[in-house]
């Protein structure tokens, strides 16, 4: 017996030899008869009548063979008119109502292909015409779009939450992991309790309207909304790798390259965000809401636009008073902390923070309580490098970021140019050295 047929079995499981046999035997008859199948169906193709009845008196059953599209040969020599193929087919049975994948007979064929004598021959035995070619297919009214509703707006009853569970949670709702259409997404819900709320309403409506304008590589993708029903939700796109908090905090400091493939990231996200005239700031970029695609965290998106501004931006030094204190404060921009006037460069403070905080380990000033925190870098002070071997050309650009004169702080597309010229210059086996005093 050769080796494909004992399954790879050891001579003590020689019970088994009789089933394994039958089973081969079983497989090489399915071989054969799809074998068969394609071959009638191509010969029928070809309008080779003398092979078609060769094939038939072998076995009858291939009068009903279908191909991937259920289409049988006698759809075939219909499409092409292939009169003596049909007869053949006909004479052993073949059904003349036999509705392939679009619902069409060999007759709806024949007439969509304007074969008049396969009509003819159809219809004398009994051939019916239905199907999307057929002349008894009517083609339905596409309805109009229901008046006010959005693309976007889903349908709860799509949203399957019979294996979620809570992957964040928020003053205003949670964040669970659900299934749409068969795909896992994330879906943040508002609270019952404040589904009736104005503000969170208003800030609800805020988030999906801003959402629904994005379109990038580095940003997590909206996919719908509920707005219309209660609970209010939000769909995007779920991203397995969770949160850079959570990797942080597993992993501490990051290899020189990680730290700054994960920083180019951020940055192309935060460089489309920020692209004029129409200026999105983000107000709360912090590791949290950047998202890892994968577990093996080779791509990252900036996510959770909830306190994001979209701006219109009539001049490039345009500034803005806006809501003091708003975002977390331990990556919060001093400018925001105290109230005054701030512009996009809110965001370059909070990604050296988190560029810092990469590179580091620990989050920034990790010794103070987060509005302490805010309050000493408020004061003027900054978090202290500590690393032995921090590369200067990093230390520069989180030191630039940072800058107390938010006009100091480059832009993300300058950031972004610095940082691949700094990619290139890193050597492999560059790691850091990390020590307390």
């Amino acid at each position: 017996m050769s080796s494909d047929t004992c399954g790879g079995g050891s001579p003590a499981q020689g019970s088994n030899e009789k089933g394994s046999s039958t089973s081969s035997v079983d497989k090489q008859r399915e071989k054969a008869r799809v074998s068969r199948t394609s071959l009638i169906l191509w010969h029928a193709h070809q309008n080779d009548a003398a092979a078609v009845r060769k094939l038939l008196e072998e076995d009858r059953s291939l009068v009903q063979a279908r191909d991937y599209d259920n289409r049988t040969p006698l759809h075939v020599a219909s499409l092409h008119g292939w009169i003596d193929v049909a007869k053949c087919l006909i004479d052993y049975g073949a059904d003349v109502n036999a509705q392939d994948r679009w619902k069409n007979t060999p007759l709806a064929d024949a007439e969509g292909a304007k074969k008049h004598n396969m009509i003819e021959l159809l219809k004398s035995h009994g051939g019916l015409s239905y199907g999307q070619n057929g002349s008894h297919f009517e083609s339905k009214p596409v309805p109009p779009p229901l008046p006010n509703k959005c693309d976007w707006e889903i349908d709860p009853s799509e949203l399957d939450f019979s294996n979620s569970n809570i992957i964040g949670k928020g003053s205003f709702g949670e964040i669970l992991k659900a299934s749409w259409r068969g795909t896992p997404v994330a879906v943040k819900r508002i609270l019952p309790s404040l589904s009736d709320d104005r503000l969170v309403i208003q800030d609800f409506r805020h988030e999906v309207k801003l959402l629904v304008k994005l379109r990038h590589p580095n940003i997590v993708q909206f996919l719908g909304a509920v707005t219309d029903r209660k609970p209010l939700m939000l769909i995007t796109e779920y991203l397995r790798g969770g949160d850079l908090h959570q990797h942080l905090k597993e992993k501490g400091a990051l290899h020189p390259s990680t730290a700054i493939n994960f920083a180019l990231d951020i940055a192309r996200g935060m460089a489309y965000l920020h692209t004029e005239p129409n200026v999105i700031i983000h107000r709360d970029l912090k590791p949290r809401n950047v998202l890892l695609v994968n577990s093996s965290a080779d791509h990252l998106k900036v996510g959770d636009f909830g306190l994001s501004k979209l701006i219109k931006v009539q001049n490039s030094h345009d500034v803005y008073k806006m809501t003091g204190e708003t975002g977390s404060y331990r990556y919060m921009a001093p400018e925001v902390f105290k109230h005054q006037k701030y512009d996009k460069k809110v965001d370059v403070f909070s990604f050296a923070m988190i560029l810092y905080q990469m590179l580091e380990g620990d989050p920034p000033l990790s010794n103070y309580e987060p509005y302490e925190a805010a309050k000493y870098v408020a004061d003027g002070h900054r978090p202290i490098f500590r690393s032995k071997s921090y590369l200067p050309e990093l230390r520069d650009l989180t030191s630039q970021c940072w800058a107390a004169d938010m006009g100091q702080r480059p832009s993300f597309l300058d950031i972004l140019k610095r940082l691949e010229k700094i990619k290139e210059n890193v050597p492999s086996d560059h790691t850091w050295n990390i020590f307390s005093t």
